[in-house]
């Protein structure tokens, strides 16, 4: 195979040329993330876990999945599907081996290329994008609670970049559950450039940003500078960003071009002079995070390092027989703490709701507790009536409008009564 691209197979006329580069940011002091380019294949995959290393979880997921970077057949999503379960399975056994290790996880969006289109898994919220004549498409859909909120119309896509709880993802490769990954195929054109990313770089730049950098340049300069773009914009997280263009099978190659391993994945010496890396430390001003050019079926050590939890499904605790019992009371402890905390800062939330045909603040969270255990009371009922709403009003109204806080909610109820009585 040769290293700057693929030969046309069969009527594929389109090959890739790619570029990745992973930083480990201005905040955190060690990179959870991997990445992965070569001719057929790309991949990003975000490690959490906290002090369970999640920086294992990604890395052991890419070095299991790059094994895919050769010509497919046209079972391109069953391939990426079993190497999706594969590097489950591999941190199952990780956690086996270790327990320190439980709780580990890890993102992954994977794009298998076939010379005509794009195959791509995806567990997590890491990203993948399609910029096709200047329009940026986002073509993966995020696997976290905030995602949920938007797509049941609870908030906006703006409030979601915002929200306390916007890096809490409920899907991961964790080695426990069935990762049950978004499965799908994008046909591709030439002139087509694909961005695979951490949230990282989407969690701090909105479309028209990513579009604008990610338009520019070469892949080198566009990873280089969206890398940039996140960090100005003020990412707290490691960022890592895989950008590889679709060209014509005619386009010269580029005589250094080789499959990339970046971020935690990649602890093998450089084998290549110049390349990414020489280009992110000239852009960026220090050294990019572990960028390597590979050759293809290199193998290498993983160096970890902990990084804050932020997987929602946390696997049960491997409690050991003659501790069994201690763990269990200090646990029940723990959760009572965390009950009356919980409960605590619930009564510290509000929203607005339908209490008796009228409109009113409730104190809590809007939920019922198997039992029948609501989770809120009425706070402030006020005189604007639900049967005075329009549909639409009274609609929003009853699945429950939340608020910052009861000075917010308060002035949903007086846009309202405005609207009902012309105030």
């Amino acid at each position: 195979m040769r290293a700057d691209g693929p030969e046309p197979t069969g009527d594929a006329a389109l090959r890739l040329t790619w570029s990745a580069i992973s930083d480990v940011g201005r905040v955190r002091k060690d990179n959870q993330d991997s990445g992965y380019a070569g001719p057929w294949l790309l991949i990003v995959a975000d490690g959490v876990g906290g002090a369970a290393r999640g920086d294992v979880a990604s890395a052991t997921a890419v070095q299991v999945m790059r094994r895919l970077d050769e010509p497919p057949g046209d079972d391109a999503q069953e391939r990426l599907a079993g190497a999706l379960h594969r590097a489950h399975d591999r941190i199952a056994e990780l956690v086996e081996d270790d327990e320190s290790l439980n709780g580990t996880s890890t993102t992954a969006t994977v794009g298998l290329f076939d010379g005509r289109q794009l195959s791509v898994g995806h567990v997590g919220d890491s990203r993948a994008y399609l910029l096709r004549n200047a329009e940026l498409s986002l073509l993966t859909h995020d696997h976290t609670f905030v995602q949920s909120l938007v797509d049941e119309g609870r908030i906006s896509e703006e409030e979601a970049r915002v929200h306390p709880h916007r890096n809490l993802i409920l899907k991961a490769l964790d080695g426990v559950r069935d990762p049950a990954p978004d499965l799908f195929s994008v046909p591709l054109q030439a002139g087509d450039r694909l961005l695979l990313c951490s949230d990282g770089a989407s969690g701090v730049l909105d479309d028209d940003r990513l579009a604008a950098v990610l338009g520019d340049g070469t892949p080198d300069f566009a990873a280089v500078e969206l890398v940039r773009a996140s960090l100005e914009a003020g990412s707290s997280d490691n960022v890592t960003c895989v950008v590889a263009d679709v060209v014509t099978d005619d386009t010269p190659r580029s005589d250094d071009l080789a499959p990339l391993l970046v971020g935690a994945a990649a602890d093998l010496p450089r084998t290549t002079g110049a390349g990414v890396s020489d280009t992110a430390r000239r852009a960026t001003g220090r050294p990019a995070a572990a960028t390597e050019a590979l050759p293809p079926g290199a193998e290498g050590a993983i160096e970890t390092d902990p990084e804050a939890v932020r997987y929602a499904p946390q696997p049960p605790a491997r409690f050991m027989a003659l501790k069994r019992l201690l763990v269990l009371v200090t646990v029940g402890g723990l959760l009572w703490i965390a009950g009356v905390a919980a409960w605590s800062w619930s009564q510290q939330q509000y929203y607005v709701g339908e209490h008796e045909g009228a409109v009113a603040v409730f104190r809590g969270i809007d939920a019922t507790l198997p039992g029948g255990f609501e989770l809120s009371q009425p706070y402030e009922v006020s005189d604007v009536r639900m049967d005075g709403l329009s549909s639409y009003d009274a609609a929003l109204v009853r699945d429950g409008i939340e608020a910052a806080g009861l000075d917010a909610a308060r002035t949903v109820v007086d846009n309202l009564a405005a609207q009902q009585f012309g105030g």
